[in-house]
C-alpha cells in the first residue's frame, strides 16, 4: 500500500440516508419556527413508499408533519408518525440548563485545505456536488489519495452514462485510476431501491474516516442535545485555535454528563500538544448564543456535510 494512503467517500442528497436526515431536520425547523424553545429528538426511516417518524418532542408548536413530509417525498408515501413528549426525568435536567444527555464530541481542523478539512474528504465532496449539479439523483463518490496524488476516483450515480460521468470526474480530479459505475449503469435509486435511516452517515457528516468522532448523530436534534451543539462548538474552537496559532492540525475533545451544564472534559490538542480549552461558555445555552443556533435553518446542514461550509461554527 502507498504510504499515507487515505480514502473518503461522500453521498448525494438523493441518497436514502440523506433524504431521511433532511426530513428529520425539516421537522426540527418546523417546530423551532413555531417555538424557539422546542425540544426535539426525531429519527426517520424511509423507503419503498413508507416513511416512519419516531421520537420525542416538547413544544408549543404543532406543525402538520404529514404535509411537510409529503412536500419532500411526494404524496404517494404512507407516513407513520409516533411522536411523544420528552421524558419528564430528562426534562428536569435540561430545564436547569443542563445537557440533554451524556456524550463525547470531537472537533477537528487542518491546514491541509482552505476549508480546514482533510483533502480526501474535500475532493470526494466537491466531486459529488459537481456531479449532482448535472445529475440530481442518488449517488456516491469516493477518493483515495497517497503521497500527494490522487490514486483512485470512484463515482456511482443513478441515471448516468458512464462515459459522461467519467468526463465529469476527469474535469474535476486528475487520478491514476477511475472506477465509474463499477457495477454497471443503474436507474433505480433513492427510496425506490433502498431503505434510509437518519443519523447513519456520521463519518460523512463529520470529517471522513481518518478523523475520530464522538459517535452521536446530528439531524433531528435541537441545541440541548450536545451530540449536535457540542460537536459544532468543538469544530469552532478547533478552527479558531488553528487560525490563532497558525497550526497544522487541531483536535478538540468535549464530554458532557446529562443534566450538567458544564463539560466534564474540554481539551484541545494543537499540533500534538494537549491543553485545556478556556475562554468559552461551553454550556448548551452558551453554545446556542455563541453559534447563533436559534437562527439556523437546520435542513440546510443535512446535505453536503456539517463543516467547512460557511456556517457559524465554520
Amino acid at each position: 500500500m502507498t504510504k499515507g494512503t487515505k480514502t473518503a467517500e461522500f453521498v448525494s442528497p438523493g441518497h436514502p440516508d440523506k433524504i431521511c436526515d433532511f426530513i428529520a431536520d425539516s421537522i426540527l425547523d418546523a417546530y423551532l419556527a413555531g417555538d424557539k424553545e422546542s425540544r426535539v429528538a426525531i429519527e426517520v426511516m424511509g423507503g419503498h413508499k413508507l416513511i416512519t417518524i419516531n421520537g420525542e418532542v416538547t413544544s408549543r408548536a404543532n406543525p402538520d408533519i404529514n404535509v411537510l413530509v409529503h412536500s419532500i417525498v411526494g404524496a404517494d408515501y404512507k407516513i407513520i408518525s409516533n411522536i411523544v413528549a420528552q421524558s419528564a426525568e430528562i426534562a428536569k435536567g435540561v430545564d436547569t440548563g443542563g445537557a440533554g444527555d451524556q456524550g463525547i464530541m470531537k472537533g477537528y481542523a487542518t491546514s491541509e485545505t482552505p476549508e480546514y478539512l482533510p483533502l480526501e474528504y474535500v475532493l470526494a465532496r466537491d466531486l459529488c456536488k459537481k456531479i449532482y449539479e448535472v445529475y440530481p439523483f442518488d449517488g456516491k463518490t469516493q477518493v483515495t489519495v497517497g503521497n500527494g496524488e490522487v490514486l483512485t476516483v470512484v463515482a456511482s450515480f443513478q441515471n448516468t452514462k458512464s462515459d459522461e460521468l467519467l468526463k465529469l470526474a476527469k474535469e474535476m480530479i486528475k487520478a491514476n485510476e477511475y472506477l465509474i459505475n463499477p457495477a454497471g449503469e443503474w436507474n433505480q435509486g433513492g427510496f425506490d431501491a433502498d431503505t434510509g435511516l437518519s443519523g447513519r452517515k456520521l463519518i460523512i457528516d463529520n470529517y471522513g474516516p481518518e478523523i475520530p468522532i464522538g459517535g452521536g448523530s446530528f439531524s433531528g436534534k435541537d441545541y440541548t442535545k450536545v451530540d449536535r451543539s457540542g460537536a459544532y462548538m468543538a469544530r469552532r474552537i478547533a478552527v479558531e485555535l488553528l487560525e490563532k496559532r497558525k497550526a497544522k492540525e487541531v483536535f478538540v475533545k468535549l464530554a458532557y454528563a446529562i443534566g450538567k451544564s458544564e463539560p466534564v472534559m474540554a481539551v484541545a490538542v494543537v499540533d500534538g500538544i494537549e491543553e485545556k480549552v478556556a475562554g468559552y461558555n461551553l454550556s448548551p445555552r452558551g453554545i446556542r448564543e455563541y453559534l447563533h443556533l436559534d437562527k439556523v435553518k437546520f435542513a440546510e446542514t443535512a446535505e453536503w456535510g456539517h463543516f467547512g461550509r460557511g456556517f457559524e461554527w465554520r
